[in-house]
């Protein structure tokens, strides 16, 4: 599978002199994670994570994180290096990212970026205003709200108020969707605009590897993926963080479910099948963000060689970058 879509190139003198950053991005369980190993190891470069899960250290199997053996196939940045108790924002991860390529770009003209995290991505490639300082008024009133009524009461409201930013949350994580509707109430201004401003100049070009499968084949792989961290140990994992529950962290399928499981609010079938169902809900919400976007090219994850023959390609014609960085044919 290759869709070909419209991408919107800046001028060629933008292109000139800047290293490339590949984006590996797609559905969660599409295979992002062995594509993206295979093209940095084509152009020898690292691998910068855009997971808002795998930042923490103490969530490994239910977060998917590369196994020691991938992350010692090729290196890794932004992986495991925050702790579930300490607040880390979309923000604080463009920064860090940022960073991170400076320096990564001062010895190689390539670098791989690849994760599933829609605001991650978009905070890096595209920017983000600064949001307000929260009204204390205002958030004491939502948080009251959430507190008595429920997330549902408030992502009603969001939908109302900003249906395309209604679309693209986690409607079940209460602070995502209690600050999604805070900004969009204080400043009269939908939360989604905040998001999709002007892009700004970066000091890297930027071409996004999209991947996507049928979605019969996608909710096949993310149900043998869920039983595979079961039997691997997520339920003992997630036993080990309910101390911490109530972080933002922690306020991720996977755990959330078996915490109700912990609380007799469920069965363990009940969670597991719970687990399966908001993962391929999260999947769709995912597309349903990246399908609003034209500067995405699309192929299946098994066409490797399809992905590595387009960027050979925009390579030469777009960037014309030295022919060393591009993957050689067969």
């Amino acid at each position: 599978m290759h869709t070909t879509v419209m991408i919107a190139h800046p001028s060629r003198s933008e292109y000139a002199g800047k290293p490339l950053l590949i984006v590996v991005l797609g559905p969660t369980a599409v295979g992002k994670t062995a594509v993206a190993i295979q093209l940095a190891q084509r152009f020898g470069c690292d691998i910068v994570s855009a997971d808002s899960r795998q930042v923490f250290r103490q969530l490994n199997i239910g977060v998917a994180r590369p196994s020691d053996e991938e992350l010692h196939a090729v290196k890794h940045h932004l992986v495991a290096h925050r702790n579930v108790w300490e607040r880390y924002s979309c923000g604080q991860y463009a920064e860090e990212a940022k960073a991170v390529l400076a320096r990564l770009f001062t010895s190689k003209r390539t670098a791989i970026l690849t994760g599933g995290s829609m605001l991650y991505i978009s905070a890096l490639c595209n920017g983000i205003e600064d949001f307000p300082t929260p009204d204390p008024e205002l958030r004491a009133r939502l948080t009251e709200q959430l507190r008595h009524d429920g997330v549902a009461s408030l992502a009603t409201q969001l939908a109302t108020l900003d249906p395309k930013g209604f679309e693209s949350l986690d409607t079940r994580n209460g602070a995502r969707v209690l600050r999604a509707l805070e900004i969009t109430i204080q400043t009269g201004r939908p939360y989604s605009e905040w998001l999709s401003h002007t892009t700004p100049i970066l000091p890297f070009n930027v071409l996004k590897i999209g991947l996507i499968l049928p979605m019969e084949s996608l909710e096949q792989r993310i149900g043998a993926r869920v039983d595979d961290m079961i039997s691997r140990g997520l339920e003992a994992e997630a036993r080990q963080m309910m101390p911490y529950r109530d972080c933002p962290s922690l306020r991720t399928v996977g755990y959330r479910e078996l915490f109700d499981y912990f609380d007799g609010r469920c069965s363990r079938q009940q969670a597991i099948a719970r687990i399966k169902t908001n993962t391929r809900r999260y999947a769709k919400r995912q597309m349903t963000w990246w399908k609003r976007e034209n500067d995405i090219e699309w192929f299946s994850p098994r066409n490797v060689d399809a992905i590595l023959e387009f960027i050979r390609s925009y390579s030469a014609t777009e960037l014309e970058l030295p022919q060393e960085i591009a993957p050689s044919g067969k």
